[in-house]
């Protein structure tokens, strides 16, 4: 499809971008490399850090974004996928750019197309690496979008590397297995930098792929680890040494402790070109905030709502870990919405025994499900779901069926807790 000549408006922008390539996913990176170079854009000074996984990469981006906040840098941030607002994606310093930086940075990149054209996300990522070059922000933190090697990001070579767990996701881009997608998310790291994994076991093809091209690979349990204790205070020790009792990161579930472990093993790496105090990571751990992932929001009436994005196995554990951990003082209700390409059996076997009740929600887009369609899946599973049309509406009716002390879980997808957000 032809560049646009100029659009006036962001949504305008959006909306072409979303037809603008045959494909919705096309992993690659040359097609990226060929319009950033057209830009004229030039690798950032500053450090830049990439963070990939499964899992665990949106609060392991919000908690090294807190952190470094704490120590008064200002921080370039390009993460996706967005909840409520498409300028989620690309913060400075904590706050959303403004439509118009955005419109610049697409407008730049239609000038560079040429014969080629890029995806959604490949505009996303493009303009964030743009926005980032103007703003001229003291750290640069990248999240890779899917898989890693041929993920738009992977096209900045980082100074340090995150790789927060594997799990199986995506399968049908990334391989089939554990390790075909351990080596699609390490294709990230870089000869000579560090090269951080918040996994205690991770999977032997991320180990050879570390070693193939001569990262310094650092392993969660063995070069650095963290120690937590009764009360939520926990020790954090690398070969730097130990910060003893450290407070327990705001971002509630049982993995955070991990999650902030990794973060600032990623930060540490930097030094000394990039040093913490104490007190500011304390001050970071304390400040974080990330919605969507195990928020926790006490309704007027008496019972909790839970909205948590999970939506693939490895995710739903960490779900019903937190939910076993924080249990409900009455039953617990699920809103359950899922994209098609999801490993629905998967994630419903995972937290069955979790949940009262449950209701089917429908997702919108091109990769939704339907509420009825849901609901017939989970019964081949033998599982009953009652449908209950949009997410709002499900929720309305999971709402007048609660009573105090009840609980109301609202889970399976960005696509999901992105509206229940505007609800609660």
């Amino acid at each position: 499809m032809p560049a646009p000549t100029r659009f006036p408006r962001l949504e305008n922008w959006l909306h072409w971008q979303q037809s603008a390539h045959p494909q919705a996913i096309d992993l690659g990176l040359e097609r990226v490399a060929r319009v950033l170079g057209r830009t004229g854009w030039r690798r950032p000074g500053q450090p830049v850090i990439t963070v990939g996984g499964t899992n665990g990469k949106g609060s392991c981006v919000a908690l090294l974004e807190a952190m470094l906040r704490a120590s008064g840098r200002r921080v370039g941030v390009f993460t996706s996928p967005h909840l409520v607002d498409y300028r989620e994606r690309v913060r400075i310093d904590g706050q959303w750019v403004s439509d118009a930086s955005l419109i610049a940075a697409f407008e730049r990149i239609a000038d560079a197309l040429g014969g080629d054209s890029l995806t959604f996300f490949e505009h996303n990522a493009l303009a964030a690496l743009l926005v980032f070059e103007s703003a001229a922000p003291d750290v640069v933190i990248l999240e890779v979008g899917m898989g890693g090697r041929l993920d738009a990001v992977n096209v900045v070579d980082a100074d340090v590397s995150v790789v927060v767990t594997v799990g199986l996701d995506h399968m049908e881009w990334l391989g089939p297995d554990l390790e075909s997608i351990a080596r699609e998310k390490a294709g990230i790291f870089r000869k000579g930098h560090p090269a951080v994994c918040g996994m205690v076991e991770p999977p032997a093809a991320l180990v050879e792929v570390a070693d193939s091209v001569g990262a310094d690979l650092r392993v969660r349990g063995r070069e650095f680890s963290a120690r937590e204790f009764e009360g939520g205070r926990w020790d954090y020790v690398d070969a730097g040494g130990m910060l003893p009792g450290l407070p327990p990161p705001a971002l509630a579930g049982v993995v955070q402790v991990g999650n902030a472990a990794t973060a600032l093993a990623t930060l540490r790496a930097l030094s000394p070109r990039l040093v913490l105090e104490r007190s500011e990571i304390e001050r970071g751990l304390r400040d974080v905030r990330l919605p969507g992932r195990f928020q926790r929001i006490r309704a007027p009436a008496g019972f909790e709502w839970v909205l948590d994005v999970a939506h693939n196995p490895q995710a739903a554990a960490a779900l019903a870990d937190n939910l076993a951990r924080w249990p409900a003082g009455g039953r617990t209700i699920a809103v359950c919405g899922m994209l098609a390409d999801k490993d629905l059996a998967g994630v419903l076997v995972t937290l069955r025994h979790c949940v009262d009740h449950w209701f089917s929600a429908t997702t919108d887009g091109a990769r939704g499900v339907g509420d009825a369609e849901l609901a017939q899946r989970a019964a081949a599973i033998g599982l009953e779901m009652t449908p209950g049309g949009s997410v709002a509406e499900a929720m309305r009716l999971a709402a007048a069926e609660v009573r105090e002390g009840d609980r109301i879980v609202v889970f399976g997808s960005f696509h999901t807790v992105g509206p229940a957000l505007s609800c609660v």
